[in-house]
């Protein structure tokens, strides 16, 4: 088992920043994964080198990079390059080359209905990124059946307002919830 998975699995809390202004908070907080979920050419490696500093595991949000293209090349500079410990993205292409080069990948599934819901089942198996995402994460009981049918682990993310919310993602089997509520960045 990856050290990124069994770090998220002791501090289930996935701090995700959506703006450079939070990063401080971010890196204050008890949570030892941080999502960058907006970072740019000109600030990406000043962020993601401030994040290992404090020792905390980064994920940059590939699908939201401003100034690179959405290539092989763009993943193989943000691996080479940046040096972040994996990425996030939603599209199976970029999930299959980043695999084959031997990075950390977490798909990001947004479930509307239940073909959106299949076709997440079918891409992870097809693909095996080493986490998947599912939003919005305030659905239980579908955390708990992807959790069930997927043969990786299974964080969540989306419109989680307090703890209780989490504590119940959590309790379906998730083993972690990204948030960008700073106020729930310590379970």
């Amino acid at each position: 088992m990856s050290r990124y998975i069994e770090r998220i699995e002791a501090n289930p809390v996935i701090a995700a920043v959506r703006k450079p202004d939070d990063l401080e908070d971010a890196l204050k907080s008890q949570a030892t994964a941080v999502f960058l979920l907006h970072a740019d050419i000109f600030n990406l490696a000043g962020l993601v080198s401030a994040i290992r500093e404090r020792g905390k595991d980064v994920f940059v949000h590939f699908d939201f990079l401003e100034g690179l293209g959405r290539d092989s090349r763009a993943i193989d500079y943000l691996m080479q390059v940046i040096g972040p410990d994996g990425m996030i993205t939603t599209k199976s292409s970029h999930v299959k080359y980043a695999r084959e080069k031997g990075f950390f990948v977490i798909q990001r599934f947004f479930l509307i209905d239940s073909q959106s819901y299949d076709t997440m089942v079918k891409s992870v198996h097809a693909l095996k990124p080493d986490m998947v995402e599912v939003m919005p994460a305030v659905m239980p009981s579908v955390i708990r059946r992807t959790c069930s049918r997927l043969p990786v682990p299974v964080i969540a993310g989306g419109l989680v307002e307090s703890k209780e919310e989490m504590l119940d993602v959590l309790n379906a089997g998730a083993i972690g919830v990204s948030t960008g509520r700073k106020e729930l960045w310590v379970l």
